[in-house]
């Protein structure tokens, strides 16, 4: 009965969401109709001659006809994200060959948990590893609450709640491409690789799900352990969720999630504690430059436009 209702709900609001772009986009269609037609016999002036309209220059033509056609955008948009996010993990995946270094940058990760008493890794994944459930529960909840939701808490912002939508766009690739230079200069080996054998990789061992895979594996650097983005990408959609949502439940899942995911990147042997706070510090460094581009970058682009493209930033 619950899922039934989900699913007419869902229906219902993809009826009226697409319906509102179609009547816009004929809308528009219509209106440049019009605009084509010839200008009218008895001008002011009592003849047929019109002066000439100069033209724009070609930044601001191009920035019109796409502020006119908004569902040419839209694709544009979610194409534009989709391509930065594919040139994200294929970027990530190019460094593979630098075990000795990625285990000698392992250690001093655990070494620095030691010296701060923060190396609860080995016990907290000890304690969970005799119980599947939660065993399971931090597999779907480090691959599913991931990505995943990413996507799908993304595209309700896009068409929802625009203004929310472009800080969190831009705050996820800000840190990713914070995250990338990381990755390449501070290669990390995490914990489940360790040759040590002291943690074992849950998501291989117990679940059918892997970053791994072997259609994946030029999408992955496996010693990408530092910073977690993970964590770091959960508290920022999780704060987009408890600021944009009125569904509690759904309010409710946003708070937990970088709770959840703190848990799962630990109890599956993904990540150190460190790892987080990195990813953290890294993401809140992306947020901070998503609001400048807001105060500072999109009205410059605007100006640079001039003022043929509505503004960027601003959810309209």
């Amino acid at each position: 009965m619950y899922r039934a209702l989900r699913l007419v709900c869902m229906t219902r609001w993809l009826r009226i969401r697409f319906g509102r772009i179609i009547a816009r986009y004929r809308g528009q269609k219509i209106r440049e109709q019009r605009a084509e037609l010839p200008p009218p016999e008895d001008a002011i002036d009592g003849s047929t001659n019109v002066a000439p309209v100069p033209r724009a220059p070609l930044s601001q033509r191009v920035a019109s006809a796409i502020e006119r056609r908004r569902i040419y955008r839209d694709v544009f948009e979610i194409g534009l994200v989709a391509l930065a996010f594919l040139l994200y993990f294929i970027v990530r995946g190019l460094v593979v060959d630098r075990s000795d270094e990625a285990l000698a940058n392992a250690q001093d990760i655990i070494d620095l948990e030691r010296s701060l008493g923060i190396f609860w890794e080995p016990r907290l994944q000890e304690l969970v590893l005799d119980h599947r459930l939660i065993v399971q529960a931090s597999n779907f909840v480090y691959f599913w609450l991931d990505f995943p939701l990413i996507v799908a808490v993304g595209l309700w912002l896009y068409f929802c709640r625009r203004h929310e939508y472009t800080v969190a766009r831009d705050a996820l690739l800000l840190s990713g491409a914070i995250s990338l230079v990381i990755y390449n200069l501070y290669p990390v080996m995490p914990p489940r690789l360790l040759p040590t054998g002291e943690f074992v990789g849950t998501i291989e061992k117990y679940s059918d799900l892997s970053y791994q895979a072997q259609s994946m594996q030029a999408f992955v650097n496996p010693y990408a352990a530092v910073p977690s983005l993970h964590f770091g990408w959960a508290v920022i959609i999780g704060g987009a969720m408890v600021l944009t949502m009125r569904n509690p439940l759904l309010r409710a899942l946003g708070f937990a999630l970088p709770w959840l995911q703190l848990a799962a990147i630990v109890f599956t042997a993904n990540h150190y504690i460190v790892d987080a706070l990195v990813g953290l510090v890294v993401c809140m460094v992306g947020l901070a430059l998503a609001g400048g581009m807001q105060r500072w970058g999109y009205p410059w682009v605007r100006g640079l436009f001039g003022g043929g493209m509505r503004e960027a930033g601003s959810g309209n």
